[in-house]
């Protein structure tokens, strides 16, 4: 969407605090010992809390409130009582919601207790890809640019980028144009960010894969090359300078 009214700009406000609030306290809820399907629920309560409805579920009929993915799971990890957090796992947690007709999205990648198995390299880098590609999204730039910085940057670290996930407009529903914000660099796409639109930028860092495939389930997406990846995903605004980073609160970033 772009933001035209005053109106606007407070309806993605507090849809963006719902789900940033949510993400945070999820990633400070979880613990090893825990199931997927309990952090599920506990991140259910404070979207319900904010008067927020789950967009997943929402949208697509999806079986749980948020996605959640454990390890190899790369996005739309399905919750599940079976699923136990254990120390030292890379689990991303994916929140998105609705709220009074406006809809925002966020994520983050990290790790549930002590890095035994040395995922941090993997998680800090997409957060520092994340970061950049903001720093340099406004009014004007190229959409393809961006998605080049974001491949560019992953190869100087040794890592790749997920070609077949991608970044997405926002607002009114939960999947809108301008969609298709690629991590890598498309030479046909011409489209420019547009002065107060409304995105969710969003990282897909690799360590083996570079796409994305859906397995028995239905819904969870491993590496075709297996591996694991890091998202990072913020819901902005473009403006003329630095983008207004709506989710902000929820601290993936920092």
């Amino acid at each position: 969407m772009s933001i035209t009214t005053e109106d606007q700009m407070t309806g993605m406000q507090k849809v963006s605090e719902a789900v940033a609030y949510t993400l945070k306290a999820m990633t400070e809820y979880a613990k090893p010992g825990m199931t997927t399907k309990e952090l599920d629920e506990y991140g259910a309560k404070i979207l319900s809390d904010f008067g927020a409805k789950s967009a997943p579920y929402l949208t697509y009929g999806f079986p749980g409130w948020t996605c959640i993915s454990v390890d190899n799971e790369f996005c739309h990890g399905i919750p599940t009582d079976q699923r136990v957090l254990k120390e030292g796992d890379l689990i991303n947690i994916d929140v998105s919601a609705e709220l009074d007709g406006y809809w925002a999205d966020n994520g983050g990648s990290f790790i549930i207790g002590k890095d035994i198995h040395g995922h941090q390299k993997l998680v800090n880098a997409s957060k520092e890809i994340l970061q950049k590609a903001i720093d340099h999204i406004k009014g004007g730039v190229k959409i393809a640019d961006i998605g080049f910085l974001m491949e560019t940057e992953a190869k100087k670290r040794g890592l790749k980028v997920i070609k077949n996930l991608c970044g997405h407009g926002v607002g009114r529903s939960l999947h809108e144009e301008p969609d298709e914000l690629l991590n890598y660099k498309n030479r046909f796409d011409t489209r420019r960010f547009k002065k107060n639109s409304v995105v969710a930028i969003e990282t897909f860092i690799a360590t083996d894969s570079s796409l994305a495939v859906e397995i028995e389930d239905g819904w969870t997406m491993v590496g075709n090359k297996g591996g694991y990846m890091a998202q990072h995903e913020h819901t902005i605004v473009v403006t003329d300078g630095k983008p207004i980073i709506l989710t902000r609160m929820n601290e993936i970033l920092n």
